[in-house]
Formats: C-alpha cells, structure tokens, sequence
C-alpha cells in the first residue's frame, strides 16, 4: 500500500466564470472530505488551468487562491484548446511533485465522488484509472450517434481508446513522466494515455447535466476533434486512399470491357449518363483523397515547427510549500552556524600554529 498521496485535481477552465464558483465549492468539499479520512494528503490541491478565457475565469481564480490556498491556478498566454490547457495542468501538477493528478472539467458532468473509486483503484497499484461513462441521458440523440460512430471508427483503425471515456481520469506521477515523452505538438490524449502502459482499470460514473453555462463543443469543434483524433493516431485513412484507388482502376476495367462488348455487339450508347456519373465519381474520389493526404501533410507541417503547445502567461504563487521550505531552512540553520564556527575555529588554530613555528625561525 502506498501512502496517502498528494493528489492533484486539474481542471481546464474557458470562459467558465458562471460555472467556477460552484465547482469549487463541490472540489473544496470533496478535498475536506477526503484529508479529514486522510485517504489523500493535506499538501492536495485544485489547479485551475485559464485557457485564453475572454470573461472573469482567471479573476474569479486569483480570488479563489486569496481565500483558500489550496486552490491554484495556471494563465496561458492565450486560447490553446482543452487539449492544451489539459497537458499544461497536468504537466504543472507533476512539476509540483504531486502523487497522481486526476483531471475533469468544469462543468460538473463528471460525478466529483467518482473520485474516491480512482484513488483508491491508485492505492491499490494502478497508474492509471479511467472515468467511464455508465451512460449518456444527458446528451442529445445526435451526440449520442455520432459519439458511438467515432469509438467505433476510431477501434476499427487500431486506436486503442477506452469507449465512453472523455478526459475524466487519473494519472500517477510515473504516468505524467512517460506522458512527457510523447513529443508531438497535437497531442490526442484520449488515444496516447492508454499507449503509455503500466496498470490501469475503469471506474463507471453517472454523468450530469451541466451545471452552468454552456457547451463549449458545438458541432464544429467536435467534428475537427474527431478528425484531430483519427489522424494523430492512425495512417490507415492514408492507406485507404491506395486500396479506393486499386478498386477504382478495377471498376474502370470492367466499365471498358462492358463498353467494348457492347460497341460489338451493334448497341447504341449515347454516353452522355455513364460519363458524368464517371467523372463525378472520379472527381469526387480524387478530392477525397487530396483531403486526407493533405491532413496528414499539414501535420507534418506543424511537427516539423516544433511550436510550443503552449506557454504559461502567469501562476498562482505555492505560498503553503514556500513556508515549508522557509521552515527546512530555519530548522538547518543553527546546524550550520555550529559547522560553520567550528570551521572557524580550525582555521584560527591552525593560523596560531603556523606564527608559533615562524617565530623561532625568526629568531
């Protein structure tokens, strides 16, 4: 068994200034709760990551930090994507030295008791421990389709992504370390966590409605997601493009063969429908694939910058571990004012040593 560990809750935060207050209040109890039971230490903390927000998230954060200290908080310089603003807490977490790091969002749809499972699923040994939806009643029939659509696409071209999971996980100090070497700029993380190994398991929750405020994943960010998703992950839609175009040049063959029996056999084609039906498939085919291909180029592209993911504006200062290293230093110090009079006073020795054997040599 491990000792209670210093957990890290990060929560990525845009444009949640109606939502904020209520979130921390549910993870300020549910930090009281689980340091009075001592299940986690009372060095845990919430780190509230601002992604570019354009309202009060990063005032209401500073305000947050004034009155209870365990709350802290990371400015990125500007909007990165929840993607980003995830990494930077995470990374900010494990450059703290905390335990594990759970993250979730902040709209309070992940169930904050959920938290007690994947700590406990931590003290028995696993890196890892993924939030697992029981269910989705709370998102429309269309989100619903098109989540299932996207899991199973996403298995069919061999990304090993845990279904019905979102970003609600665990993730112990050794996990961060092997996350960190994942050095691509478009990081999917739902996709590279479970590449990076070590022991995991599942803990199911009920998700909420949210709490306040809105989405902030309309159709359009979903949909380059998805794509973000599919093609960090896999070069099988690229792989795809050759076998379309091998069924392609078959389909063509077996069109001229019709075409030449035909012409022999004294039948009238006009031509006109089988040519632009052909060419509107062709057409479409080819503008398909340059698509793909080129998504794929425009990513390699971006690697080869080798851009920052993000860069960190501004942070709450740690004030409680900054008094524990001014306490470390008082509580060395009269150890070392002894060691150092001692040295002192060696020297002072030896300098008397060396006049008591220089004077008989004068004399």
């Amino acid at each position: 068994m491990r000792n209670a560990p210093v957990i890290y809750i990060v929560v990525p935060c845009y444009n949640e200034e109606e939502v904020l207050p209520l979130t921390a209040e549910f993870l300020g109890k549910k930090l009281d709760d689980l340091t009075r039971s001592r299940r986690i230490h009372p060095g845990s903390r919430v780190l509230m990551v601002d992604d570019g927000s354009k309202d009060r998230t990063w005032k209401l954060i500073e305000e947050l930090h004034e009155k209870d200290e365990r709350f802290a908080g990371v400015k990125l310089s500007r909007n990165r994507g929840h993607q980003n603003a995830l990494l930077a807490g995470l990374f900010e977490a494990a450059r703290r030295r905390c335990d594990a790091a759970i993250s979730m969002d902040a709209d309070l749809q992940d169930d904050v008791d959920a938290c007690d499972a994947m700590i406990e699923r931590y003290m028995a040994g696993c890196d890892i421990v993924y939030g697992v939806r029981r269910h989705r009643a709370t998102d429309t029939f269309f989100k619903r389709t098109t989540a299932l659509g996207f899991y199973k696409i996403m298995n069919a071209l061999g990304a090993n992504t845990v279904y019905n999971h979102a970003d609600y996980r665990l993730m112990s100090r050794r996990a961060l370390e092997g996350l960190a070497e994942f050095s691509e700029v478009n990081l999917f993380l739902r996709g590279i966590v479970p590449m990076i190994g070590y022991p995991s398991d599942v803990v199911y929750y009920d998700r909420k409605e949210r709490a306040a405020g809105e989405s902030k994943y309309p159709l359009k960010k979903m949909l380059a997601f998805a794509i973000e998703g599919i093609t960090s992950l896999s070069t099988k839609p690229i792989r795809m493009i050759t076998f379309m175009g091998i069924a392609a040049f078959f389909v063509s063959i077996g069109f001229l063969i019709w075409a030449v029996v035909d012409f022999f056999r004294g039948n009238t084609i006009t031509g006109w429908a089988s040519m632009m039906v052909s060419l509107w498939f062709i057409g479409g085919l080819l503008l398909l694939s340059v698509g793909i291909v080129g998504e794929y180029v425009g990513k390699i592209y971006l690697e080869s910058k080798h851009r920052p993911r993000y860069i960190i504006e501004s942070r709450t200062p740690d004030r409680i571990r900054e008094r524990e290293k001014g306490r470390s230093r008082k509580q060395e110090m009269p150890g070392e004012n002894l060691r150092r009079s001692r040295a002192e006073a060696r020297e002072l020795q030896t300098s008397k040593r060396r006049e008591a054997v220089q004077k008989p040599e004068q004399e």
